[in-house]
């Protein structure tokens, strides 16, 4: 992965879309690798928002995609976690692609829910995104991206934990501390509600 210029980061949610529609239309096929490169390897925000809106986009229904998408979430979290500067994904995470054509649509379906976003959240209580705050939001995030693969088996299930990791990605982006608190919140709920159901399954798969 090459540098991003300074100049050239993202800012906002419909920033990260534009470049994926970039991309989408540049190339046939668009890699993981290709979108870091686009994004800056040290966008945190970005990194941990865009699988998590790729799950709940139409694309998020393929079988098995949701826990691929969790891995990679899961991986830049255990970077924040240990402060790394600079992120890294393994060679063939970063070779996974997907056509330029499928790009551009989700990027286009989520267009009217990231305009939303930008225009509710901003830099507000910017000491809670200081700190030891992002070490414990990347924490919650790799206890969410644990309860996705058990919750693919429920239809819809694991949307709760890729919204939770889509509100910590964009108070990352944003640099709001309100959201950072409010995202701290609804993931440890959403940890609490994944891991009811996951028992609740466990219980009726076995009677």
């Amino acid at each position: 992965m090459t540098d991003t210029p300074q100049d050239e980061a993202v800012h906002s949610v419909c920033n990260i879309l534009g470049k994926l529609r970039e991309l989408a239309d540049a190339q046939n096929k668009v890699s993981i690798g290709d979108v870091l490169d686009a994004i800056g390897d040290r966008s945190y925000g970005p990194a941990l928002m865009l699988p998590a809106l790729i799950e709940i986009s139409p694309i998020g229904g393929i079988p098995g995609l949701p826990t691929f998408l969790a891995a990679i979430v899961a991986l830049v979290a255990a970077q924040l976690l240990f402060g790394k500067k600079h992120l890294w994904l393994p060679r063939v995470i970063q070779k996974r692609a997907l056509s330029g054509e499928k790009l551009h649509k989700a990027a286009d379906k989520l267009d009217g829910i990231a305009a939303r976003l930008d225009q509710w959240f901003h830099g507000r209580m910017p000491h809670f995104i200081q700190g030891v705050w992002p070490r414990i939001a990347a924490g919650i995030v790799i206890l969410l991206c644990l309860t996705v693969p058990p919750l693919e088996f429920v239809p819809f299930a694991s949307t709760a934990p890729m919204a939770a990791i889509i509100a910590f990605g964009l108070a990352l982006l944003v640099r709001d501390g309100l959201l950072m608190l409010i995202a701290i919140g609804a993931g440890v709920l959403s940890i609490a509600v994944g891991a009811g159901l996951i028992g609740s399954s466990g219980l009726m798969s076995r009677q």
